[in-house]
């Protein structure tokens, strides 16, 4: 079962005055936001406001996924109070609100939590977008709303950090410091050097030699060139930022899990899909069993598909059996072949292949002897993640796979070069998430979580 955060608020200026509302519905497993709503209602009281944005909200958890269930956090406590059933409704405007909302899920699916008001501001927000918009005229314009950037930024500028939406880890994190970036201020925390699977030091040694800053198009980026001869068309590029239409409906959102350790892992050594093919060691199998317990106590997850490798197929089914589902093999999530430096640490590369090592440190399109370079690799990924997004739009998929694939999704999601493969940490079993929509626009709202292993 899906589960969905509802944030809702209403304001009215003058009590009663102008009023209006603003709703969002946020996936609970990975922080996306999913819908926003916001209307101008005209002359009402504060109360009436904060229903209507409590019903707005609903209504569209339930366009998403009637059978979801459904954490609906407001800074009313009137409303809070009321639909848990602790306080009476006496007041013969409300009855009538908390009655329609009360129709939206069966009392099952929905709980309520009261939260202060500067936890909900991007409810707020839009609620004053709204408000804002009947002042001129004017209906409230989901395409022209700045509320969740505007939301984050201002956290960002008050030293906190936004609420982590549920395990497992900090699933809005990243975006949030990305847009924190777009609003001038620095991200909290440099991304450093990694190298290609279960060679650990591979990059690190070549290319860490500075702090990679998020950039504007961190966020909600379009379509790069580099994504478009990727995937073999030419495309008409989407638009991008945060003026890009809001109602696409829900992204497909892949969550990506890399494979649990092997005996290759803590050596440091290259090991790709050139003939190294190793099982999950008893470390390895703890991280995968750690995993589908957290997946397993989200339950968002709706589909598994996995590299066809023997690391990530163990991995999956591990996740598969805690969640009843099966497994997917897609041979476009493989690890790079590293070639004749299959088995070998960065170390024994250097030294006995030094000018190809170098050549292929250089440029995305060297490929290791007898190997594959990340151009090609990028090509194959971007192609498996066109099929993917097709097949699985609008639902969470769980991505079984390894540190080059996972870091080309990124990659070309943020829009960055190919250089920066080796600017990202990837641990064993961490889990990252890319969300993609249906205009073309993705973006990223997790790197490299480790939180269910500690």
């Amino acid at each position: 079962m899906r589960e969905f955060i509802v944030e809702a608020d209403g304001g009215s200026r003058g009590n009663p005055g102008p009023a209006g509302y603003g709703s969002v519905v946020i996936d609970a497993a990975t922080g996306e936001t999913l819908m926003e709503a916001a209307e101008y209602i005209g002359v009402a009281t504060n109360n009436v406001a904060e229903y209507k944005g409590l019903v707005a909200g609903l209504k569209a958890a339930h366009q998403l996924d009637p059978t979801a269930s459904v954490h609906v956090r407001m800074d009313s406590k009137l409303v809070v109070e009321q639909m848990s059933g602790r306080w009476k409704i006496k007041h013969p405007d409300m009855k009538p609100l908390a009655a329609e909302a009360a129709r939206v899920f069966p009392s099952s699916q929905v709980t309520y939590e009261w939260i202060p008001r500067e936890k909900n501001k991007h409810a707020d927000r839009l609620a004053n977008e709204a408000m804002d918009a009947g002042k001129r005229g004017v209906a409230w314009s989901p395409s022209a709303s700045t509320a969740e950037l505007d939301a984050r930024a201002a956290r960002a500028a008050a030293g906190g950090a936004p609420e982590p939406s549920g395990p497992p880890g900090d699933a809005v994190a990243g975006a949030a410091r990305a847009r924190a970036a777009l609003a001038g201020a620095r991200p909290s925390a440099d991304v450093t050097a990694t190298p290609v699977d279960d060679a650990t030091a591979v990059a690190g040694e070549a290319v860490a030699t500075g702090e990679a800053v998020v950039t504007g198009g961190a966020v909600a980026t379009g379509e790069s060139a580099d994504r478009r001869a990727a995937s073999g068309a030419a495309r008409t590029a989407p638009p991008v930022g945060w003026a890009a239409p809001a109602d696409l409906g829900a992204p497909a959102t892949f969550v990506l899990l890399r494979h649990g350790e092997t005996s290759l892992t803590p050596e440091k050594r290259f090991s790709g899909s050139g003939g190294t093919d190793p099982s999950l060691s008893a470390v390895g199998r703890e991280q995968a069993e750690r995993a589908a317990a957290a997946f397993a106590a989200r339950g968002t997850i709706q589909a598994i598909v996995s590299s066809p490798l023997k690391r990530c197929r163990e991995t999956a089914h591990t996740v598969a059996a805690r969640l009843g589902l099966d497994v997917h093999i897609e041979n476009g999530l493989r690890e790079t072949d590293f070639g004749s430096w299959e088995g070998l640490t960065f170390g024994e590369v250097r030294e006995r292949h030094p000018e190809e090592l170098n050549a292929w440190l250089a440029s995305p399109k060297v490929a290791p002897p007898g190997g594959e370079s990340f151009a090609a690799v990028s090509r194959r990924v971007a192609s498996a993640r066109d099929r993917l997004t097709s097949a699985y739009a609008g639902r969470t998929v769980l991505l079984v796979t390894h540190v080059t694939p996972i870091k080309t999704l990124v990659r070309l999601a943020l829009g960055a070069p190919p250089e920066s493969l080796f600017r990202m940490e990837l641990a064993a079993a961490s889990v990252s998430a890319v969300a993609y929509y249906a205009d073309g626009n993705a973006s990223l709202r997790l790197l490299n979580d480790t939180s269910h292993l500690r």
